[in-house]
């Protein structure tokens, strides 16, 4: 009876322990649910104000909008003026007119972006800037901005600029000049910072200087390949039949280059080169060795015939075909003694510049003979420019000048009494002050001694039964050879 009264008591016990037991556990389920709750509560009022607000150290140009909201930050925004001062390190170089920006509800969606930006999980006190251009017109930050751009293109111009290493020809070696640092601003670099933060009453840029070329840059390297391409080249120069290979290692002594890898050379050793050949080969105002028809050898001097480079054009061409990189060049800037400075007799080359073309009118045994392609095609007898009045026909080598027939000749003459005009068939001058070759149907004494004191008054008289023939043997151009 005892054990089992005791046994009764002992379940009672354990069933009121039960009982109690599930209460506690109940009230402390419920208690850490209401602290999730709590603190669930807490943690979304937080990351409601940091999704909604910008943290505290945010600046949007230079204006301070911690702890706002988007809306809020556009309202303080709202008008903003600026003092547009410049400086470039400690030193103000620009102090522009105030502007007067408005930012209106079109820059809230930006600002909303610039607030996404910038959340962060928990609250941040590092400092962040940004830049927020207005969405209404903005056109006098681009004034402003000229401005300074024109500020410091001004200032540049009383600062020292920097030297760049730069390949050059001097006394024939390839040098490099050594760079130099200068004072002068790099202002697109200037720009392009002054951009990054225009929205500012104070703008501080760090200093950018304009830098050299250096001696192992890139660019000083190719124009030094390409000087040495200068002193490698050659040009086959072609003057008449002849050609001259004039190296530049030879003739050019001195040249500079451009960024752009273009040459200009010192013209002097050419100059002096062309004057060389000129000199070798030119026929003007030079004798010329001229076989007679009897086979004696005899030198005449180049009057209206003959030909020369004209030196300073030629030079200038070549100097140019060394620039340009050419090959070959043939010489074009000829002059000489013709009516019109024409260099007469350059293409010609046999003969020592007459070739087998020409007249051949001899002041001493007073005859004329007129060769074609080396043949002889007329003989006659002339009377020249009489001797004891000093009109004697001029001795030298000319050309024929033209041709007319008929023709009236006009002119005066010392032994003929003065002025006169005369009728002729044929007419073929080749000096400059009018000798030539004409009939004379008037002319009566034509001895071999009639020039001496009953000449022409210059022209080659030619008997008229003869002078068609010998006009249409001479053509224009062609050297007529007197002595």
């Amino acid at each position: 009876m005892e054990n089992g009264a005791r046994n009764l008591i002992a379940d009672d016990e354990n069933k009121r322990g039960n009982r109690f037991n599930k209460k506690g556990k109940s009230k402390l389920i419920i208690g850490i649910a209401a602290a999730i709750v709590g603190i669930a509560l807490i943690l979304g009022g937080f990351f409601y104000y940091q999704s909604t607000h910008f943290n505290s150290q945010i600046k949007i140009n230079g204006i301070n909008i911690g702890g706002l909201t988007a809306d809020q930050a556009l309202k303080k925004l709202g008008s903003t003026e600026y003092k547009n001062v410049v400086y470039i390190g400690e030193d103000k170089v620009f102090d522009g007119e105030d502007t007067k920006i408005e930012y209106t509800d079109d820059d809230l969606p930006t600002i909303k972006k610039l607030l996404k930006r910038q959340r962060t999980l928990l609250p941040s006190s590092k400092a962040k800037e940004f830049e927020l251009e207005p969405s209404s017109d903005a056109s006098s930050f681009a004034e402003i901005k000229q401005q300074l751009q024109d500020e410091l293109t001004d200032r540049n111009k009383s600062l020292t600029p920097p030297k760049d290493a730069q390949a050059e020809l001097k006394d024939g070696k390839i040098v490099i000049t050594k760079s130099e640092d200068g004072k002068q601003y790099d202002i697109d670099g200037l720009l392009e910072q002054y951009e990054k933060q225009p929205f500012k009453s104070e703008i501080h840029l760090e200093a950018a200087y304009i830098t050299p070329i250096k001696e192992d840059n890139q660019m000083v390297k190719q124009e030094e390949q390409k000087l040495q391409e200068l002193l490698d080249q050659t040009i086959d120069y072609k003057v008449q039949d002849k050609i001259y290979a004039l190296k530049g290692s030879d003739v050019i002594k001195n040249a500079t280059i451009t960024k752009d890898l273009k040459i200009t050379v010192d013209p002097g050793d050419i100059e002096n080169k062309v004057a060389e050949i000129n000199d070798t080969q030119s026929t003007l105002n030079k004798n010329f060795s001229f076989k007679t028809h009897t086979g004696s050898v005899i030198q005449v001097k180049g009057q209206g015939y003959g030909w020369a480079l004209n030196e300073e054009q030629e030079a200038a061409s070549v100097q140019k075909a060394f620039e340009n990189g050419d090959k070959s060049l043939s010489a074009a800037n000829i002059y000489g003694n013709g009516w019109t400075n024409e260099g007469i007799g350059y293409e010609t080359t046999g003969n020592n510049g007459i070739g087998d073309t020409y007249a051949e009118v001899s002041i001493a045994e007073q005859k004329a003979w007129i060769y074609k392609n080396g043949k002889l095609v007329v003989t006659t007898d002339v009377v020249t420019g009489r001797h004891n009045t000093n009109e004697d026909t001029h001795p030298g080598v000319w050309y024929i000048l033209y041709k007319r027939t008929p023709y009236t000749l006009k002119g005066t003459s010392v032994g003929h009494g003065g002025a006169y005009e005369v009728e002729v068939d044929y007419w073929a001058p080749f000096t400059n002050d009018g000798q030539g070759f004409h009939d004379a149907g008037w002319r009566t004494n034509w001895a071999s001694d009639a020039y001496l004191t009953a000449g022409s008054g210059g022209c080659v008289n030619t008997p008229a039964n003869i002078m068609k023939k010998v006009y249409d043997n001479l053509d224009t151009y062609e050297p007529v050879i007197v002595y």
